[in-house]
């Protein structure tokens, strides 16, 4: 395989920099390896001790409005582009991703979710690289160090115990998932792809700042329009801006939609369309509406959806969806 290095900044990776009274030396960070080596660590995704997820400055964070239900785990999501290029808007899906573009997404727990200090456990780090033709998949599993990661394509299952932010006592048996369940989810017409970035899933407001606009201003995303004219999607937590419809469509977006689509893995096998911008009498959600209901009460594997990714009911989103489904 062809290496890929991806990096923003110059070649070397020292320049010098003249100050007022006397001459420094700054040590820029490494340049990001966009391909599959038997470490993590490799990669230079993160910058120090690896296990304080410091973004690598040629790297850059991205969040979603509607996440993904992965049983209450977070998530940090980076994105490294080659040096010289963008993403490049074609409309408020997908950005057209260069070649050698590369995609990492950390799950983690909180220890303690009521005391910011308590530390973290670290379980995955998903890996997708956008090479000429196609996207390929790798997974690092961290070891129980939490010093690297390292590239398995086998499921796991790691428990977790944690304190929720009402203060109790939380187990999951939570599952990492093998190549085979990967590719189930991040496939398209059997074409590798991503999920969670599409321009109108980034389109919002991240710490007073339009996601968008940030990209934008800051050279890695090009040829867009102003984020206003982009489509939002609504947040399904947001009850104040968005209609029950509107969060629950966007709710089964971004946790459904990727396999109940057309191209997706559960085309032939359900008859569900849930993608945000699927009119609703072609989503056969009011036909299908208690079997989504059934799937969703009870965790049962094989049969409760979420597929794959999740080991529990999410609560939240359930009395969401039933809310919706009993509207009907």
């Amino acid at each position: 395989m062809k290496r890929l290095i991806i990096t923003l900044v110059a070649a070397s990776l020292f320049t010098s920099c003249i100050n007022d009274s006397d001459d420094y030396i700054v040590l820029q960070d490494d340049p990001i390896i966009a391909e599959f080596l038997p470490n993590l660590s490799q990669l230079n995704l993160f910058v120090g001790d690896l296990n304080t997820l410091a973004i690598n400055s040629n790297m850059f964070k991205y969040e979603l409005n509607t996440q993904l239900f992965t049983d209450y785990a977070h998530k940090l999501r980076i994105i490294g582009l080659p040096e010289g290029t963008a993403l490049e808007y074609a409309d408020d899906g997908f950005p057209i991703f260069p070649t050698g573009t590369l995609i990492a997404k950390t799950f983690y727990y909180n220890l303690d979710e009521t005391n910011p200090n308590s530390g973290q456990k670290i379980i995955e780090t998903r890996v997708l690289i956008k090479e000429e033709t196609e996207w390929t998949i790798g997974n690092y599993v961290w070891n129980e160090d939490q010093t690297d990661a390292v590239l398995d394509q086998n499921q796991y299952n790691v428990t977790v115990d944690f304190i929720n932010e009402s203060g109790d006592d939380v187990t999951v048996n939570y599952v990492v998932p093998g190549a085979n369940d990967c590719t189930k989810c991040h496939s398209n017409s059997n074409n590798v792809t991503p999920i969670g970035p599409k321009l109108r899933t980034m389109n919002f407001n991240v710490d007073g700042v339009n996601q968008l606009q940030y990209f934008i201003d800051n050279g890695q995303l090009i040829n867009a329009p102003n984020p206003s004219e982009i489509t939002s999607l609504p947040n399904w937590e947001d009850d104040i801006n968005y209609s029950l419809e509107e969060r629950s469509r966007a709710y089964f977006d971004v946790n459904c939609a990727h396999c109940h689509t057309t191209g997706g893995f559960c085309e032939f096998q359900s008859t569900l369309n849930l993608a945000f911008e699927t009119d609703f009498d072609d989503t056969n959600i009011f036909q299908r509406r208690f079997s989504i209901s059934n799937r969703m009460a009870t965790y049962s594997p094989g049969i409760s959806m979420p597929f794959i990714g999740t080991t529990m009911i999410h609560t939240e989103g359930y009395d969401l969806i039933q809310e919706y489904l009993d509207s009907l």
